[in-house]
């Protein structure tokens, strides 16, 4: 079976597990939180694959960017993601860390953006799924 490292990671805010698949972040999300382990089954059965403790280069680059973050040096992410989701998805969330840090738009624009206009809910739905994969790391914008 494959693996996922995992990582966590104490900031200033709250606890993180970071993880890493094919040296790219697939996982950084808060380590403590009710979903934590629908979360983990939705990454392991996508990637068909466990978690192991340990790191890699691509953790370590996120937690030196996380803390360029967190002491204000730091707005945008250049973080490798490995996306666990359907096409659909990751067309959501290929488009959503295309909108610049501080910019707003609404589910509704984002829908235009990937050419689904109807698509509001499922954009909606996709945008919660990745909050729950990865903090939207590369996404420092309003949705």
């Amino acid at each position: 079976m494959k693996t996922i490292q995992i990582k966590y990671y104490k900031t200033p805010v709250g606890e993180l597990i970071l993880g890493s698949f094919e040296e790219k972040l697939c996982l950084a999300d808060w380590r403590y939180r009710k979903m934590r382990s629908s979360i983990d089954k939705r990454i392991k059965t996508g990637l068909d694959a466990d978690y192991i403790e340990g790191s890699s280069d691509v953790i370590e680059k996120t937690i030196s960017q996380l803390e360029e973050y967190f002491k204000n040096e730091r707005k945008e992410f250049d973080i490798p993601l490995f996306w666990v989701g359907t096409d659909f998805q990751r067309s959501v969330w290929d488009t959503l860390i295309q909108i610049p840090y501080g910019i707003t738009d609404t589910y509704l624009g984002l829908s235009k953006k990937i050419g689904n206009e109807k698509a509001i809910r499922a954009v909606a739905g996709a945008n919660q799924r990745m909050r729950s994969q990865l903090l939207e790391l590369e996404t420092s914008h309003f949705i």
